[in-house]
């Protein structure tokens, strides 16, 4: 009976001793979303292409990655993301509202004045972003702010 008692104690501290390395090793994974497939520089990340997967925390390293599935769909990858890699914070951006090269309204409002013009895009941009757009009927570059109307509004100093 006693011989009983042992194997049963030190099973029972195995068990014990497995399922507290267990939790210390889910202690040190951290689940990410990554790509389910590849995606291309430019495209809209969709739910569909997005999954999860466990890391080890000491394997990610410094870099900051995306954490949350919310942060990374309907958003833009700005270069190739591969399936089951982490996606650094840096690799998505929020949608273009203007294209590079696209022809855009200029919008100049002072002091209640406001000229409508029509100018180039020399870079793409988001609502909020400052891009380089040049003048179509002077050719002239300005500074103007991306409006989330798809037009452009002439920066401060332009």
């Amino acid at each position: 009976m006693l011989n009983w008692v042992g194997l049963i104690v030190r099973g029972l501290a195995a068990a014990l001793l497995v399922l507290v390395f267990a939790g210390y090793a889910a202690a040190d994974e951290k689940r990410l979303p990554v790509p389910a497939m590849s995606i291309r520089a430019g495209e809209l990340i969709r739910e569909d292409m997005i999954t999860e997967r466990s890391f080890d925390q000491n394997a990610l390293g410094v870099a900051m990655f995306v954490e949350g599935r919310q942060a990374l769909v309907g958003r833009m990858a700005r270069r190739a993301l591969l399936p089951g890699q982490p996606i650094p914070t840096n690799s998505v951006e929020d949608p273009w509202t203007i294209a590079r090269g696209a022809t855009v309204k200029v919008v100049v409002e002072d002091s209640g004045l406001s000229i409508v013009t029509y100018g180039s895009a020399m870079q793409s941009g988001a609502p909020g972003s400052l891009i380089t757009v040049r003048n179509t009927d002077t050719g002239v570059i300005i500074r103007a702010i991306v409006q989330p109307d798809g037009t452009v509004k002439v920066a401060d100093g332009s």
